[in-house]
């Protein structure tokens, strides 16, 4: 196993750093084909059937031509659980835990305050569903629903609710267009919309710009900011009293994503920094 583990290892390192290149090749061992690392490490002798040769090198072919691992897996961790994932939706990203935690500490607050009333969730653009579903997990008793415009994402989302046993509405939307929904009927809106900029592009790992949907990722560099500003509207038009939208930004336009929520006629906007300082979510509250 060791002189596996050692040649993906080598070959992945044209590709990225040491330290990654290794934590990817025992991700494959373990997760594919459950070898540990302490069969690794002890040189475990175990024979592959010719099936598993068969998958091991194709996923070597993958991985060496730059394919993100989770998508040669099929699968990532995103709160501790499996999501399935496929190129059709983004990878889950740690930092996107935050706003979960932060969407289930408001959720607990406003039912709290209305401990009778059934809360309505609203995940815009739910890609893979780790949101949506997360959220119905820790908030059994929340009416969850999951919109996306791409069929493709919420054929792999609704995939994920149903093997986590997570009962999620999913919607085919596009958060852009007229919502077209009841006043008051919304008590909580999550979101983790495209926010990067073409200019960006160049900046990013390019095993995420050739393999990840970008539809999912980028906005134009003279209207960063249009998905916040259909998602403030749409929010003020169907959030219930004290609701609110929680949603992931752009770092660089932190202020701005407040700024605008605020126009739309929301309040008490608020900037959230995630783990690593910067600044990573935005909030802002339904008038009374």
């Amino acid at each position: 196993m060791n002189s596996l583990f050692t040649a993906l290892r080598m070959q992945l390192q044209a590709l990225y750093t040491e330290g990654e290149a290794r934590a990817i090749a025992f991700m494959v061992l373990d997760e594919g084909f459950g070898v540990s690392r302490t069969d690794i490490y002890a040189d475990k002798v175990r024979q592959f059937s010719e099936d598993e040769h068969q998958r091991y090198d194709i996923m070597c072919k993958r991985l060496i031509a730059g394919e993100p691992v989770q998508y040669v897996l099929g699968k990532a961790w995103f709160v501790g659980r499996q999501f399935a994932v496929t190129p059709d939706v983004l990878i889950p990203r740690p930092e996107t835990e935050e706003l979960v935690d932060w969407a289930i500490e408001v959720a607990q607050g406003l039912q709290k305050a209305n401990p009778q009333k059934r809360l309505c969730i609203v995940d815009a653009g739910t890609g893979s569903g780790c949101i949506a579903v997360s959220l119905k997990l820790a908030l059994p008793n929340a009416e969850v629903v999951a919109w996306d415009i791409s069929e493709g994402a919420l054929n792999i989302a609704r995939k994920n609710a149903q093997t986590l046993g997570a009962e999620v509405k999913f919607e085919q939307r596009d958060m852009l267009q007229p919502w077209a929904l009841p006043a008051e009927s919304i008590d909580l809106i999550v979101s983790n919309p495209p926010y990067i900029c073409m200019r960006e592009a160049e900046e990013m790992e390019q095993n995420v710009m050739k393999h990840e949907p970008h539809t999912a990722l980028f906005v134009p560099n003279d209207d960063p900011l249009r998905f916040y500003r259909a998602l403030a509207k749409g929010a003020a038009q169907t959030l219930t009293k004290n609701g609110a939208l929680l949603t992931e930004i752009n770092r660089a336009f932190g202020h701005e994503t407040a700024e605008a929520f605020m126009q739309a006629g929301l309040k008490d906007a608020e900037i959230k920094r995630d783990v690593f300082g910067n600044e990573r979510m935005v909030g802002a509250f339904a008038g009374l």
